[in-house]
């Protein structure tokens, strides 16, 4: 073995005979890698290039994502087929406007193509970093006009910017924060939306029309309405409004959730200022509300959430104190009790009561039950130190009701009647309300000091009052008929209707 070992020392080749046996090894490993490489192929392995194109033109996009987690291999020539003119034409569907809509069809088709397609390119670039996948996706997408913030010309009849919503939101899923924050950087430098939003909430509402339109669609449509989990749709919405003040944050929060015209979907700035507003035009500010004030949205302080609100009430100019009512109720128990119980610690004694009584307001035109409001006053009364602040907090409620009623009255006198007869009407909805608040008071009063009897009692007084509710409604109606427009006639049928629905569900509670 020692002569044998020396042997071998001995016909160690010279440098050059090293320096291409390297070289030859090298070849060798190469070609144990290309071997290697198309072994993964399976039997596409014998197919041309152009053949495994074409067979994947017979498969859908779902069945392709399937077939690029077989290998790395298959992926990078999938990732190349993606890239390829006919690759591009097969799987970016650009259709979307001349949708025909037969039970919106068409509608979800698209939508479903570009979810399959987020999950081939999430599938492909698996093994990529972070900020390669997102160079790769966006050198596929850009040629695609409708996906950029100002690239469709008529973006209310474009499906483009949801199609690259599900797409990204398919894309995304399941990726960390920090990995979501690259993805939200990435997006604002391709659209450029922090200058475009600075535009918007630095000019005078309104004044730059088609931009709200376009910032107000690309965030919904594309940063926000496809989430599942309410964490995820806190997260996109705070990363849209937190660079901003808090000014500059409520005039955001109205741009992207306020109501809006019917006729040309821009946003309508006067509409909390002008006259009480309905449910449908605040139930997306209240949402999003809701959607920060949750735990979910743990960069968010209650504070951070009161005082944005307290902002929105004054975009563009104050709200009518109806309105703010009627936000402060959609947006739920703890975000009303909170707002209430911080003008309470801060002694805005005699704004709470106004803000009291509209609550009445809205709960008897809007139907809510009116112990709602009364239990509202009774924990806001808690929160007073002294019993002196108050029974001046409960003198400053009746006041409240006092000094409106005059007001709606000497409107109803000085006979400036609108077509509908609005100033009437607000009229017998205050009066109303005035009522069933001080009956509520009263029927809690006997609650607390009587035994479940009374308490039944109080019940059956509550089914009759309402029913007498709807008996008002009708005699008012009959009393009209001769002497009032058919428009106000049409409203007071509209609200027996509503009555008897709601008599009906307390009924079947009952």
């Amino acid at each position: 073995m020692t002569s044998t070992a020396e042997t071998s020392y001995t016909l160690i080749p010279n440098q050059k005979y090293r320096r291409s046996n390297r070289r030859s090894r090298q070849c060798c490993n190469t070609l144990d890698t290309d071997s290697q490489s198309l072994s993964t192929l399976g039997h596409f392995q014998t197919l041309p290039l152009e053949i495994f194109q074409m067979v994947l033109n017979y498969l859908s996009v779902k069945d392709i994502s399937m077939l690029s987690m077989v290998s790395k291999t298959i992926s990078n020539r999938l990732i190349n087929y993606i890239s390829t003119p006919s690759g591009n034409r097969r799987l970016l569907l650009q259709d979307f406007h001349n949708l025909e809509l037969p039970g919106k069809r068409e509608v979800s088709y698209i939508l479903e193509h570009y979810k399959s397609l987020g999950l081939l390119f999430k599938r492909c670039t698996l093994l990529l970093p972070t900020k390669d996948r997102l160079k790769y996706t966006h050198k596929i997408l850009s040629e695609v006009s409708c996906f950029k913030l100002n690239g469709c010309p008529s973006p209310l009849h474009c499906l483009g910017l949801q199609c690259y919503g599900v797409f990204l939101q398919i894309l995304t899923a399941g990726w960390d924060e920090l990995e979501c924050h690259r993805v939200f950087n990435f997006l604002c430098e391709l659209s450029n939306l922090p200058r475009k939003v600075q535009t918007v909430v630095s000019s005078k509402p309104g004044s730059a029309r088609k931009l709200e339109l376009r910032i107000r669609l690309y965030c919904r449509s594309v940063l926000l309405n496809h989430w599942i989990h309410r964490s995820d749709s806190a997260f996109w919405l705070t990363r849209i409004l937190k660079p901003w003040p808090m000014v500059n944050q409520a005039r955001l929060l109205y741009i992207i959730f306020g109501p809006v015209s019917s006729l040309d979907g821009h946003v309508v700035w006067q509409k909390m200022i002008e006259g009480p507003t309905d449910e449908t035009s605040l139930k997306g500010l209240a949402d999003a509300i809701k959607l920060l004030y949750d735990t979910e949205a743990r960069e968010w302080t209650a504070d951070d959430v009161i005082s944005l609100v307290d902002e929105l009430s004054v975009v563009p100019r104050e709200w009518l104190m109806e309105n703010n009512a009627r936000l402060l109720i959609l947006s739920g128990n703890n975000i009303c009790f909170t707002f209430m119980a911080s003008k309470a610690v801060n002694g805005r004694a005699v704004e709470l009561a106004r803000l009291m009584v509209f609550l009445a307001l809205v709960c008897e035109k809007d139907l809510y039950c009116m112990d709602w409001a009364v239990k509202m006053m009774q924990k806001v009364c808690k929160v007073f130190s002294t019993p002196g602040e108050r029974n001046n907090f409960l003198q400053c409620v009746e006041n409240a009701f006092v000094h409106m009623i005059m007001d709606m009255l000497q409107a109803v006198l000085s006979g400036d009647r609108d077509e509908e007869d609005s100033s009437f009407l607000n009229l017998f909805h205050l009066v109303n309300a005035q009522a069933n608040f001080h009956k509520e008071i009263l029927y809690l009063t006997m609650r607390s000091n009587s035994n479940t009897t009374g308490f039944d009692y109080v019940k059956e007084q509550r089914r009759d009052t309402n029913l007498q509710r709807a008996g008002r409604w009708q005699r008012l109606y009959l009393r009209a008929r001769g002497n009032t427009t058919i428009v106000l006639q049409q409203r007071i049928i509209s609200e027996v209707s509503k009555m008897q629905d709601s008599l009906s569900e307390i009924q079947s509670v009952d």
